[in-house]
């Protein structure tokens, strides 16, 4: 009935329990549980114990790394059969000190009910609790009703408002879960100011519907209906005026289509690590936000003639906006850019297949990887009515696969230390070589370091840089007398 608890966390809470303390679990873990979903993410929070013993008893049990003393939360790690850390945490009271979602003040209080505690939860899916001795929910709230009933419903209306991030775990969550909110959990989320949200926070929140939800148009289309866009994503906003070619879009304007894609992006980030699944999704989402830029009607038909460059502005603002970056190394952000700046290039090349050169290919690696290139070019595809079968795209990636560019292009034969072997002296001169044979290795005319190298020899010698190495032999030769 309630979440999997390893038997290291069973320990945990055995202990809290004998030092007087009355532990739940609380949150995420628990709403999955109830939604026969896996859980990776434990929550216990503790009632009864005051906050100097609850730290001495969680020491005796694990590694304990405090999260902040203003909100007494506490991850235990090291325990048996758990990778990661537990969540330990006071129940806590909270009071509105300030603007925005940091101007929350959270104070542990132990002595608070349990139903009191339950109450600063943001919704009622959230706020159900497992009694892990009782082996049973303990719901103030009715979460589990709504959860049956597949409504998402704030707590506590009087507060719920309190925090402007609520907004967007309502767009996550009713996405993710598949959940129809409440109206007047509706209303609230409308009336938020989320300009007051940092960058981060709102993208933590994005980054949860574009990855974790089914079909994250669900969330998307929430956010315009509540008019969210506008501070969270203006650059999404005139999308819905923007019209396309009927011909090549029945579907209707670039929103529509753009949603429709995003939801095609999400089974083609299967196997991905989250990272380029990010870039993929991101991709997607932002691949035609050059189009209202770019839109006009010529002789009848509409047209959108360069938005794959028009498309970098606003992608980049929106990634400002979201704050994104780098994901565990990766460079997301440079990789969205990529893929949005060259979106149409799959299709391109299959219209030209007769004609391109393996060179242009493996040029295109360079920009970004083509691997994901000819994903978000296949939800391009597919997000539209009609019958438009992703052939070219098909062609694309059997392409890049046969010549190993999939994931990266090719790494360079030459390096600067050949060129010196060559007798040439450190300066510009060597870049310029090394640079200009990888531009020959990406033709396919040098294909192993021999042919590198000789192909550098040459153009020492045609550039006339022998008088370089003359000076550098002269050079030799005095310092040895």
């Amino acid at each position: 009935m309630g979440p999997a608890i390893p038997s290291g966390v069973g320990r945990l809470l055995q202990a809290l329990r004998d030092a007087g303390g009355r532990p739940y679990l609380v949150g995420g873990a628990v709403r999955d549980a109830l939604l026969g979903l896996p859980h990776k993410d434990l929550d216990v929070e503790v009632f009864g114990l005051p906050l100097a013993r609850l730290k001495e008893t969680l020491g005796a049990v694990g590694r304990v790394d405090a999260v902040g003393e203003a909100f007494t939360v506490f991850k235990v790690s090291g325990l048996e059969g758990l990778e990661g850390a537990v969540d330990v945490s006071l129940p806590r009271r909270d009071s509105k000190a300030g603007p925005g979602h940091r101007g929350i003040a959270v104070v542990g209080d132990p002595s608070l009910s349990v139903e009191e505690a339950a109450r600063r939860r943001d919704f009622t899916i959230n706020a159900v609790m497992f009694d892990p001795f009782a082996a049973s929910m303990v719901d103030p709230f009715h979460g589990q009703r709504d959860l049956a009933a597949r409504v998402l419903r704030a707590v506590d209306p009087a507060t719920f408002g309190e925090d402007p991030l609520r907004a967007l775990r309502a767009v996550q969550l009713a996405a993710r879960f598949e959940l129809v909110v409440d109206p007047g959990t509706a209303r609230l989320c409308a009336s938020m100011p989320l300009g007051e949200l940092p960058a981060e926070r709102v993208g933590a929140e994005m980054q949860k519907l574009l990855l974790k939800a089914r079909r994250p148009s669900v969330g998307l289309r929430l956010m315009r209906e509540w008019g969210l866009l506008g501070a969270i994503a203006p650059e999404l906003v005139s999308l819905a005026a923007t019209p396309q070619d009927s011909e090549w879009h029945p579907e209707g304007d670039v929103w529509t289509h753009t949603l429709m894609a995003v939801d095609e992006a999400v089974p083609l980030i299967e196997g991905l690590d989250a990272p380029r699944a990010l870039a993929v999704v991101l991709g997607t989402l932002c691949h035609d936000l050059g189009k209202p830029a770019t839109t006009e009607t010529l002789e009848g038909r509409v047209r959108s003639y360069g938005h794959e460059e028009a498309g970098l502005a606003p992608t980049t603002a929106l990634l400002d906006r979201w704050s994104v970056h780098r994901l565990s190394g990766y460079d997301v952000r440079a990789q969205v850019l990529g893929l949005v700046g060259n979106h149409l290039k799959p299709g391109q090349l299959y219209d030209d297949r007769e004609r391109v050169s393996d060179g242009a290919i493996r040029r295109l690696a360079r920009k970004c990887e083509p691997a994901l290139l000819y994903r978000v070019a296949r939800a391009d595809c597919l997000g539209r009515k009609g019958d438009f079968p992703p052939v070219a795209m098909e062609w694309f990636l059997e392409r890049v696969r046969q010549l190993e560019v999939a994931e990266r292009p090719p790494a360079p034969l030459l390096k600067g230390r050949h060129v010196l072997a060559l007798g040439l002296a450190p300066g510009p001169e060597v870049g310029r070589i090394v640079r200009a044979v990888y531009e020959r290795q990406l033709d396919g005319a040098v294909s192993t370091i021999e042919e590198a190298q000789e192909e550098a020899r040459r153009m020492v010698v045609g550039s006339g840089a022998e008088a370089s190495l003359a000076r550098r032999a002269g050079s030799d030769a005095r310092d040895a007398s």
